[in-house]
């Protein structure tokens, strides 16, 4: 099921989220019902508060950028959990959006390598290292568990220079082909 995306301005994407367990209940189809949102909306990635739910889960698919990445074919995972530990490499920046601050592109620096633990769907655990989009994107979902978006990273100086496009996101200012609330 295709679920409505949390835009901008709404506490949810704020909050504390609280880790889940193998209990949790309908865990699987939560997953699979955020893959269906992600793919709808074209997207790679989407954190559990962007639907509405407020738990450390989120879903990234980054087989889209193979054709510059080809590590990354195949690269669909789901992360639940997840804890960054480590964070190495040289800052690097890159155009960044966000399906819940619609049409909104910004260069974020961000490090190129990643250390993380999480478990996986089946709630296996992992211990792995990401580099490059994959690392890129997986830091931007695991922001959304943390209660920060993208623009969080931006300057004082561009955070101000988008501050009305902001404000427009919290009423309702914007048009996507994707469901919201």
């Amino acid at each position: 099921m295709i679920l409505p995306i949390v835009v901008y301005g709404s506490p949810v994407l704020r909050a504390e989220n609280k880790e889940i367990d193998a209990t949790y209940p309908e865990a699987r189809k939560l997953i699979d019902d955020m893959y269906a949102t992600m793919y709808a909306a074209e997207g790679v990635g989407l954190a559990a508060p962007q639907v509405g739910r407020n738990i450390r889960l989120f879903v990234v698919d980054a087989t889209p950028w193979a054709d510059d990445e080809p590590e990354l074919a195949g690269f669909r995972r789901a992360f639940i959990n997840p804890e960054i530990y480590e964070r190495s490499g040289e800052e690097g920046f890159y155009n960044e959006g966000c399906l819940s601050l619609p049409g909104l592109h910004e260069d974020v620096s961000r490090p190129v390598t990643i250390r993380m633990r999480y478990l996986d769907e089946n709630f296996e655990p992992h211990d792995e290292e990401f580099t490059g989009r994959a690392a890129r994107v997986i830091q931007h979902e695991y922001d959304h568990l943390e209660g920060i978006v993208f623009t969080d990273h931006l300057s004082p100086l561009r955070k101000t220079l988008l501050k009305s496009k902001l404000t427009g996101f919290t009423k309702g200012k914007y048009k996507v082909s994707y469901r919201t609330k």
